[in-house]
């Protein structure tokens, strides 16, 4: 499939050095990149590397007299579907958002009329600065789309908000919705899809909790892959570090209680439900009021069963259609069957974790179970599995409810 015209243009932070392994994401998926550097960008990447990447010769004058001979900064700007700014430095906004146009980049974005989209990349100091999130809501009211920043360390050495997204994910964001080949119509188009991610927190006192290792990063990619497929979604997540996908509603929560409640509350209207939080199965039957100090050898803490949000969703009459996930440290197919039976689900997505394996983890795989079938994905960045779960998901929803609005099968490809 054809993809996209796409100017990436690369300004002077620290993040540029992701810069050649985002114009091969994006070439992956089927778009012609042109790259257009800052002079600041040439202090972190070369324009050599960058050309031999992308296929084309980059661009960074305005005043180039070959180009500019046949008006080039306005047959470039013609030319692009899209403009991405990866990385965006807060001088770089500033520059947008005052309109100025001293450079090839901010002319470029004030040429076209192609959509214009930003990558921030800062110290998380300068991205909350008052006067950045000023230039970004300037910016977002004028149709510009911000992607991330994420919340992680940084180059500096601290840690919080404007880190850069990956490329993976920002080539994803940008690339198009997953799509039926023959047809171009989105996958869920006007379906509701509910999703819950990450761990849950069961509080032992004030200062201690009982959790697990999710990141919410399995979820989350479910949630952008859902949304990117035309589905409504609402994402309830415990306690993360990331960003929600763009487009998503989220709802915050902390418990299994919490989440139990949070799901209930919206289930009302749901087409398709994905259990990807990794939820607590048990919980202190009494939560303490004060730190419990140090004094005794050792520390007996009573649990008891949280509620199983699954299970009950799964036991709705007219439910939806209803998605679990497992994650095993052994017999990950015996488990996950059981799991499949006794739940009464229409699919269970199952994977092994462990050191290394799973939770945390940029990558993973995926053993996934219904009644009468069964599919094996290998190890792939999350983003790439979850658009493929997402097709899979979308086929067993058709082929379950004989949805009109859906795909006929086989579906031959996406894009995402």
């Amino acid at each position: 499939m054809a993809g996209p015209n796409i100017i990436l243009g690369v300004t002077g932070g620290i993040a540029a050095y992701k810069a050649p392994e985002l114009v091969r994401r994006l070439r992956e998926r089927g778009a012609a990149v042109q790259v257009v550097m800052t002079r600041s960008a040439g202090e972190f990447v070369t324009a050599t590397s960058l050309q031999a990447v992308s296929g084309m010769p980059v661009r960074d004058n305005l005043w180039d007299s070959r180009a500019e001979a046949a008006m080039g900064h306005i047959e470039l700007a013609r030319w692009a579907d899209l403009v991405l700014i990866a990385p965006a430095t807060a001088e770089f906004m500033s520059r947008l958002a005052l309109g100025a146009a001293p450079d090839l980049l901010t002319t470029l974005c004030l040429a076209t009329e192609a959509p214009v989209a930003l990558a921030p990349a800062m110290n998380h100091v300068m991205w909350l600065h008052p006067a950045v999130q000023a230039n970004r809501e300037t910016l977002e009211n004028r149709g510009v789309r911000m992607l991330g920043p994420d919340v992680g360390d940084q180059a500096c050495g601290e840690s919080g908000p404007g880190r850069m997204q990956q490329p993976d994910v920002i080539a994803a964001a940008v690339t198009g919705p997953v799509v039926v080949a023959d047809s171009g119509t989105p996958l869920l188009l006007g379906l509701t899809v509910l999703i819950t991610a990450g761990p849950t927190r069961e509080a032992i006192d004030p200062v201690r909790f009982v959790s697990n290792r999710s990141s919410g990063k399995m979820g989350y990619a479910m949630a952008r892959a859902a949304a990117a497929a035309g589905a409504k979604v609402v994402l309830i997540s415990g306690p993360v570090s990331l960003t929600a996908p763009d487009g998503v509603e989220r709802v915050q929560v902390e418990t299994a209680e919490e989440l139990y409640r949070a799901v209930h509350q919206r289930i009302e209207g749901v087409d398709i439900f994905i259990a990807a939080a990794a939820v607590s199965d048990y919980r202190p039957v009494e939560v303490q009021g004060s730190k419990i100090k140090k004094t005794s050898p050792s520390m007996n803490v009573e649990m008891e069963k949280t509620p199983d949000t699954l299970s009950s969703i799964a036991l709705l009459e007219d439910g939806p259609f209803t998605v679990g996930f497992a994650a095993e440290t052994d017999k990950v197919r015996d488990y996950a069957l059981s799991k499949l039976e006794q739940k009464q689900l229409d699919m269970i997505v199952a994977n092994k974790v462990g050191p290394g394996l799973g939770f945390d983890q940029d990558e993973n795989t995926a053993e996934v179970y219904w009644r009468n079938g069964e599919q094996k994905f290998p190890l792939a960045p999350k983003h790439e599995l979850a658009a493929k779960l997402v097709l899979l998901i979308a086929q067993r929803y058709a082929a379950s409810y004989g949805a009109a609005t859906q795909p006929e099968l086989p579906v031959i490809a996406i894009r995402d």
